[in-house]
């Protein structure tokens, strides 16, 4: 019997795996890209020869289109960090502000939910704790696909709200904060140190819509990484082994994205150019009264059209967050 291989570390085989299909994708994009371009030529050709101008507006159609494309894939193509193409855990955090913060939290849960669905990547909520009256205090989601962190690291920061509160009985106008934070999933085979002497693993009993769904044992964890002070927590799965595994591979990639800071923060005030981000420097601000304006401070990319935002079509955002890193 041959001693074990490459090929024979599940891992590393899932990586290499990931990488073919992404290629693969890649190569069908460009030729999908490719034949529409083609057609839409001969289409205009045709129309050109019969003088039909009932074709101008059905060709302007594809080639916005295939424009819109060729910038997803200009977008797919700035993405050469390490770890740019591992899937995403996004945490969100609602500020100060009770009930009207909440509900500016569970907004912004619905947005990402939103964008990623409609750009193709798998959606999974590890942690959920609800508001008191609506909304959402925290959430914790794993958003899977390549490139998912990539893409949504742009969308690192507090995120501000301006509007006439729906809370509010005399209607007047309320600044709402939310906090996300988004880290790489780490693969197992990425060296971060773990002690299991430095956890503390507290289990509960999970939350749940009730009746028959509702969880009879203690199945949810909550793990401690004492030196740090770290806290992570799951009760998305129904079995506490799950849940605990769950819990470690969000440990890791908090406790990676730790020491990625540490490093950044080391080399930037070695520089002297580093600025320490408090809880008020907001990378991007909604502004649903007076007027309608969705506004990134970082980039200051903006749009009008707040409704749109909201669904999910953050793209502007991202992609003009990823050209300014490359500048």
């Amino acid at each position: 019997m041959s001693a074990p291989g490459f090929w024979d570390d599940p891992a590393v085989a899932q990586k290499v795996a990931q990488q073919v299909t992404a290629l693969k994708e890649s190569l069908e994009t460009y030729r999908d890209l490719n034949r529409r371009f083609s057609d839409a030529h001969t289409l205009w050709e045709l129309g050109m020869d019969e003088q039909d101008d009932s074709v101008y507006q059905e060709v302007e159609s594809a080639i916005n289109d295939i424009n819109r494309d060729i910038e997803h894939l200009e977008m797919s193509l700035m993405l050469s960090g390490e770890y740019d193409g591992n899937n995403a855990i996004l945490t969100l955090h609602a500020g100060a502000g009770g009930t009207e913060a909440q509900d500016w939290a569970q907004m912004l849960l619905r947005m990402f939910v939103r964008w990623a669905e409609n750009n193709g990547f798998k959606v999974q909520t590890l942690d959920f704790l609800a508001g008191d009256e609506a909304g959402v205090k925290s959430a914790t989601l794993l958003i899977s696909g390549h490139n998912a962190y990539g893409y949504l690291k742009a969308e690192k920061g507090v995120h501000r709200l301006v509007r006439i509160s729906p809370f509010d009985a005399n209607a007047r106008r309320h600044t709402s904060f939310a906090a996300l934070d988004v880290m790489p999933e780490i693969d197992d085979n990425v060296a971060v140190q773990i002690n299991p002497v430095d956890l503390k693993v507290d289990t509960f009993r999970a939350s749940g819509a009730g009746g028959q769904h509702i969880n009879k044992t203690d199945s949810a964890v909550r793990m401690t990484h004492l030196p740090t002070g770290i806290v992570v927590q799951c009760q998305s799965e129904r079995s506490q082994i799950q849940n605990r595994e769950q819990c470690m591979r969000l440990l890791r990639a908090k406790l990676f994205e730790l020491e990625q800071r540490k490093q950044q923060e080391t080399i930037a005030e070695i520089a002297g150019e580093y600025q320490k981000i408090e809880w008020g420097s907001q990378i991007r601000s909604y502004v649903f009264h007076p007027y309608s304006m969705v506004k990134d401070h970082r980039t200051n990319t903006e749009t009008g059209n707040v409704q749109a935002v909201m669904d999910g079509e953050i793209d502007i955002f991202i992609q003009a967050y990823l050209r300014s890193l490359v500048k």
